[in-house]
């Protein structure tokens, strides 16, 4: 799997104002909440994508595809059915909807999710693996309570809220990698250097997060985090290992969030 491509040596610069725009309109759909004015820069930007070049205009055409999508309903965490179900429904659809398009409509195979790449891991990337659930394990749970943000996830009351609450953020956790990763950051890098493909990424997957409830501080934390993926995949050109490291990190993300909203429930945290 190949993230790299001629244009990704010297981009024309005014390429790079759609991605942009693209990016922003993520910024004020998710972040912002202004859904007039996302949708609007977002149709600028992919109309003006597809006047400056049809091949940026096609793969832009499909990250913003996914980004209306999730737009349809609000992300914010709830524990009820009604809610678990819709909104796994949009994220299923927003991750399936640019890949099938890509298939069928393409006829290419620009979207892939690599789980194995027959590459074994070097003794640093198992190293990381050990440290990503003892980083969060010291400073998640500072975050979210001196912050307050945990009031930004449901309190649980019964066992079948802990179950939907468990399902629901390694699910998210997955889907993030799913579509930030492997679809946008995939498709930007058909266009774009490293760097600007990740900033790209990192500025809709920020902005995805924040309304989902890493708000306050949250960015100090999920913007490296959001850089730090796109980085490892173009690395390692494995979804596996992407995926492992941010379920790794979403376990801690689901302990200290139920501890911050009852202290007396597993206190196993220093903060």
């Amino acid at each position: 799997m190949h993230l790299t491509s001629s244009r990704a040596a010297a981009p024309p610069s005014w390429s790079l104002l759609p991605a942009a725009g693209v990016s922003a309109a993520a910024v004020l759909l998710f972040g912002l909440q202004l859904r007039g004015a996302g949708y609007a820069v977002l149709a600028v930007a992919l109309l003006a994508a597809f006047l400056r070049d049809r091949a940026l205009g096609k793969d832009l055409a499909l990250i913003g595809i996914g980004i209306g999508i999730v737009s349809t309903t609000s992300v914010e965490a709830e524990l009820s059915w009604d809610r678990f179900l819709t909104i796994g429904a949009v994220l299923a659809l927003a991750v399936g909807m640019p890949f099938l398009i890509d298939r069928f409509v393409y006829r290419r195979r620009a979207i892939r999710f690599p789980w194995r790449t027959g590459r074994r891991w070097p003794p640093v990337e198992k190293a990381y693996l050990v440290a990503v659930p003892l980083l969060g394990w010291a400073i998640l749970p500072y975050y979210f309570i001196s912050s307050g943000a945990y009031r930004n996830w449901p309190e649980i009351t019964d066992g079948g809220e802990l179950a939907r609450f468990f399902v629901g953020v390694n699910a998210v956790g997955a889907w993030d990698e799913l579509f930030f990763i492997c679809t946008c950051f995939a498709l930007l890098r058909r266009h774009f250097p490293l760097w600007q493909a990740n900033l790209l990424q990192a500025t809709i997957f920020v902005s995805f997060l924040w309304e989902l409830g890493y708000r306050e501080w949250g960015p100090l934390l999920t913007v490296p985090f959001a850089l730090l993926q796109g980085y490892i995949f173009n690395r390692t050109r494995s979804l596996t290992y992407v995926l492992i490291v941010h379920l790794l990190f979403d376990a801690v993300v689901f302990l200290a969030i139920v501890h911050a909203h009852d202290r007396d429930w597993l206190p196993i945290f220093v903060y």
